[in-house]
């Protein structure tokens, strides 16, 4: 609320209706600097080049092909052990050469990087390019 003095005869003081848009811009400016400052200490310096997705979930097919790494590293095709050399043969065998099929990879949580990116590896070598990694499904935090 504010008052206008003057130099008139009233002895009233007069309230005036206007806003003081100061401190409003005091603020707004401070702001403004705050995320000049921000901003750039925002953005990641590292180079990755990720990888797209479509997060359309796709229908499951009648009989999934999984393959699973084990903690212990061993390979399981289905419900048959089969080792990392004969793979591409086990593969065969199950899809009857069908190379277009998706090989669901399922990996044990302790299994490292290194060792699925090995499966992968080989997945690819024997000509399956289609992978589908398999993981569970979370309730999001409350």
């Amino acid at each position: 609320m504010g008052a206008r003095l003057g130099s008139g005869n009233d002895d009233e003081l007069t309230e005036t209706h206007e806003i003081n848009v100061t401190p409003f811009i005091d603020v707004v400016l401070v702001l403004l600097i705050i995320f000049m400052v921000a901003a750039p200490l925002a953005t990641v310096d590292v180079p990755v080049d990720l990888p797209a997705s479509t997060a359309m979930p796709t229908p499951r097919p009648d009989k999934p092909l999984f393959l699973t790494i084990q903690a212990d590293k061993t390979l399981s095709l289905g419900d048959t052990q089969t080792t990392r050399e004969s793979l591409g043969a086990a593969l065969d065998a199950a899809t009857h050469g069908d190379k277009s099929q998706r090989v669901f990879l399922r990996a044990d949580k302790t299994v490292d990087y290194g060792a699925l990116t090995e499966v992968m590896n080989s997945l690819r070598g024997a000509g399956y390019l289609k992978i589908g990694l398999v993981g569970l499904e979370t309730a999001p935090a409350p």
